[in-house]
């Protein structure tokens, strides 16, 4: 979970942005001055804060120079007023990375942050960022498979779509590509199609001119022309609207664009590269995207495999994570156990890549030794819960012969074994705690571990 810090001296503005962030499931704290807002950074460490350019005790331009400071990849959206929004701009040249007028559109808002953080997590601008995108790339065949692809596609200027689950890496793979062709020198952006309101698609991809609608005090340059010259990521595209999938073609069989409320085309020079987790030709059928767009963008397709089909890259990836957590969160864990890393290569990781990652920097929080053990992992990996998972109980009784009741009752029994022992292991023995994990009475837990033979 994202954690956002709002730093404003307003209780109102804090109290609405935060029930705004809270909906959308991010973790929000809150600073009402500038020598708060900089302790908050330096004991939590969030992934953006939200900078009032005016504070009591600080100005906000200060603050912002500080934070940098702490962490120069914190993302940093500064708040001000209508009359402040040059203060804003002048914000954004030192690092900020956009900024919200008051009273703001609560769409808007949660577009800006969704774009704020998926550019966070797209941007591979430094050198240990670039060896990022090295050290994860896999040893699997499915993976080289894949790499070899994109190596192939990269030279040229050719549309290419991207198919694979959630959190199987499409954004990586995208960034790649860009890296290794000719447009490396030029913009990377990426935006997503899925989170984007239709309300606000047009403006956002093609930008808008002043006067356009309602609150539009200035002319505002789209996604295509901003990346113009470069790259532009198109993640979930199957979620635009039919009338901006119009639109999207219309642009890129003219190579121009056209602001909204503007009387004049505008030539770009944008590579399209597009991400989905569904198959877009099905899409085509059942008439949710167009096929004549569908047939343009077609032009190269490389699909990415889950990583439950490629479990030869897992500890390569999870070694890269430990990695990027420790240096994350200032730990020092060594490695992981033997029972451990087989606990990951059991699992069936329906959330792929992503969930990977998020199961190893909560683990490295937790360790208390210099290895995460399966103590540190969570219960629905040290169970095996998933397919691998129950074949490693199942194989040896279905081999011998038992009954359906016979491999179920085991299976059932192997699981929650495994999960009894995890609750324990995290409540160090405690009993009381470990019911309290598990949801259930003292009584029961003690009744399951004598029948389970766990006493």
């Amino acid at each position: 979970m994202e954690k956002i810090l709002i730093v404003d001296d307003d209780k109102d503005m804090r109290w609405n942005l935060s029930n705004i962030l809270k909906a959308e499931g991010y973790n929000v704290i809150a600073a009402g001055d500038g020598k708060k807002a900089i302790t908050e950074v330096e004991n939590h460490f969030p992934s953006m804060v939200f900078l009032d350019i005016r504070l009591p005790d600080m100005d906000g331009i200060q603050i912002l120079e500080r934070i940098k400071k702490i962490d120069k990849d914190i993302v940093i959206i500064m708040i001000t007023a209508y009359g402040d929004v040059k203060g804003a701009v002048s914000a954004m040249k030192l690092g900020a990375f956009d900024y919200i007028v008051k009273p703001f559109d609560n769409e808007k808002l949660t577009l800006v942050v969704k774009n704020a953080l998926k550019a966070k997590c797209l941007s591979f601008s430094s050198p240990g960022q670039s060896l990022a995108i090295e050290k994860v790339k896999g040893e699997s065949p499915q993976i080289k498979q894949v790499l070899n692809q994109v190596k192939i596609i990269a030279p040229t200027n050719m549309t290419v779509i991207l198919q694979g689950e959630s959190g199987t890496g499409k954004e990586l793979i995208a960034q790649m590509i860009h890296q290794n062709s000719l447009r490396k020198d030029g913009p990377f952006l990426a935006i997503d199609c899925g989170t984007l309101p239709e309300t606000l698609a047009e403006s956002e991809l093609f930008g808008y001119e002043r006067g356009a609608f309602t609150g539009a005090d200035g002319m505002k340059k789209g996604e295509f022309e901003l990346s113009s010259g470069g790259t532009l990521f198109l993640d979930e595209i199957t979620n635009l609207s039919i009338s901006i999938q119009k639109i999207l073609l219309r642009v890129m069989q003219e190579k121009t664009i056209r602001r909204l409320g503007g009387n004049r085309d505008i030539k770009i020079d944008t590579r399209i590269i597009a991400a989905t987790n569904t198959i877009v030709a099905e899409e085509v059928r059942n008439g949710k995207f167009r096929e004549d767009l569908f047939h343009r963008l077609n032009e190269f397709c490389i699909n990415i495999p889950p990583l439950r089909e490629r479990k030869e890259d897992i500890p390569l990836f999870a070694k890269y994570f430990l990695e990027e957590a420790n240096s994350e969160l200032k730990k020092k864990v060594d490695d992981f156990s033997a029972e451990a890393m087989e606990s990951l290569l059991n699992y069936n990781w329906p959330g792929n890549v992503r969930e990977l990652r998020n199961v190893i920097r909560a683990s490295v929080l937790l360790a208390d030794s210099n290895y995460i053990t399966e103590a540190h992992l969570p219960l629905e990996v040290i169970s095996g819960i998933g397919i691998s998972g129950f074949q490693k109980y199942l194989e040896k009784d279905f081999e011998e012969g038992a009954s359906l009741s016979q491999i179920t009752r085991t299976a059932i029994q192997q699981i929650e074994r495994d999960i009894i022992k995890k609750a324990l292991a995290q409540a160090k023995n405690n009993k009381t705690m470990a019911a309290k994990i598990l949801k259930i009475d003292r009584m029961t837990l003690y009744s399951k571990m004598r029948y389970l033979d766990l006493e």
